[in-house]
């Protein structure tokens, strides 16, 4: 009798697993999704830092669209131009010219720039001084607290001084201090080329307004927009059109190469003159530099001036100095 309950017990679990293995193998015909097998592809090209800079929940996501032709694919800032060409090879498509996207802090005042600032006992954190009237009296530049500098996985981007400074060597273009600044004065920007220029300032008061919150602010007097067409003054703060923007304008460096041929012939006019240029190419040549000058000049092309500007204009070169009041 006991055999009979065991051999019973079993052919009654061995036609259950049958008739389930049947249901699920029908299951899985029934309801299986064919997934796009350019999906992971796509997905381990991805750095997989997952940081939503290119405007999707995470790499994952952000693969999918690209598999799907519903996104361009240089949208991630981490991976850079070299994901982007990799998955532009992957998909069959043609990339066009991308920039790395990467953080300006739109404030340029140190703590010594600052006027009226008063003690804050809060918490220190910029979210919450930000519901604070009256810590600094500039109601739109830097709190210098630091939620984006803990909101950097890269740590790209430290309080210096009291003033959000981006180590551009770090950076990786993941948007998170954007996110975390409460003023909302970073935003991300094309690096066309190493060096660009920026607005340090996002004060919109009048110009009186704010030199009297600040000894840097922006006044709005609109004298960049005249001398420059990517420069337009917006709500009493200038901006830059970065798409205006071009590093590489030829006609840029021909209108320079003209001020300096212009300056050279006024300051030649007279014998002083002459003979200031002509110790000024003692000091680093010979004369020879002074009676060569305007033909060396006009030879200057757009590649030399960004050949200079990359090898000699970078942060590692500065030189800071500071002007100290003596006690009176």
């Amino acid at each position: 009798m006991t055999y009979v309950v065991i051999l019973l017990a079993a052919a009654v679990m061995l036609l259950l697993a049958v008739l389930m293995s049947t249901i699920l193998g029908w299951a899985n015909r029934r309801f299986h999704v064919e997934l796009n097998p350019l999906v992971d592809k796509a997905l381990a090209i991805l750095p997989g830092a997952n940081c939503g800079a290119c405007g999707y929940v995470g790499c994952e996501e952000y693969a999918e669209a690209v598999a799907e032709g519903k996104a361009p694919p240089n949208l991630c800032p981490v991976g850079g131009e070299s994901v982007s060409r990799q998955l532009a090879e992957l998909l069959g498509v043609e990339l066009d010219e991308t920039f790395p996207f990467r953080p300006i802090v739109h404030c340029g005042a140190h703590w010594d720039d600052r006027k009226k600032k008063n003690p804050y006992r809060g918490e220190r954190t910029c979210a919450a001084a930000n519901l604070v009237s009256g810590v600094q009296g500039c109601t739109y530049g830097c709190l210098g607290f630091g939620d984006c500098e803990r909101a950097c996985d890269y740590d790209a981007i430290h309080v210096v001084d009291g003033l959000a400074t981006v180590d551009y060597d770090k950076c990786v273009g993941c948007a998170a201090c954007e996110k975390a600044c409460p003023r909302h004065i970073i935003s991300m920007v094309p690096f066309k080329a190493e060096n660009m220029p920026a607005v340090l300032c996002s004060n919109h008061d009048f110009g009186k307004d704010v030199k009297a919150v600040c000894a840097v602010g922006c006044t709005g007097c609109g004298l960049c927009a005249k001398l420059s067409d990517i420069f337009e003054v917006e709500d009493k703060l200038a901006r830059i059109d970065y798409d205006k923007y071009d590093p590489s304008r030829a006609e840029e460096v021909d209108k320079a190469i003209k001020q300096a041929q212009a300056q050279f012939a006024y300051s030649s006019e007279s014998v002083t003159g002459q003979a200031m240029w002509l110790g000024f190419s003692e000091i680093f040549a010979d004369h020879t530099w002074a009676e060569a000058y305007l033909d060396n000049l006009s030879a200057v092309t757009v590649e030399d001036v960004q050949r200079v500007a990359q090898t000699y204009l970078r942060r590692s070169n500065r030189t800071v100095g500071w002007y100290v009041p003596n006690e009176a």
